[in-house]
């Protein structure tokens, strides 16, 4: 991973988390999600996405390119069945409060990661194909 995606996956995480912080006090409890479960949630997120992004970037040199294709459908699945088992988990666990506004905003944490993810190996396939 000699390219820049640790750095903006590093952005992005501490982008959101720092949001997360700001608007802790008035926004997230106005709405009253569950501030943990956003964190646990982010964090869980972003190391999906580093491991989803080495194994496609590996699928990428592959001699096969439905090596790489599979490896990026799969780095997308495992983060949507991950997540949708982390929502499931917390809806199990707070069964009276859960929060609707909580499992928004760890969705819209799925879509972000995954745009990230995309467009980074997207950015990778181009430079690989450039002739030298």
């Amino acid at each position: 991973m000699t390219d820049k995606f640790i750095f903006w996956l590093a952005a992005v995480f501490a982008a959101i988390t720092s949001l997360l912080f700001i608007l802790e006090k008035g926004w997230l409890t106005s709405l009253g999600v569950h501030f943990p479960v956003l964190i646990i949630g982010n964090i869980v997120l972003a190391l999906i996405t580093l491991v989803g992004y080495s194994r496609s970037k590996k699928g990428l040199s592959a001699a096969n390119p439905n090596v790489f294709v599979r490896s990026v459908y799969a780095s997308t699945l495992s983060k949507l069945v991950l997540c949708v088992a982390g929502i499931g988990a917390y809806v199990f666990a707070n069964r009276d409060h859960v929060s609707k506004a909580t499992i928004f905003i760890l969705l819209f944490f799925y879509l972000v990661y995954t745009v990230l993810e995309t467009w980074q190996l997207f950015r990778a396939s181009i430079r690989q194909k450039k002739p030298e």
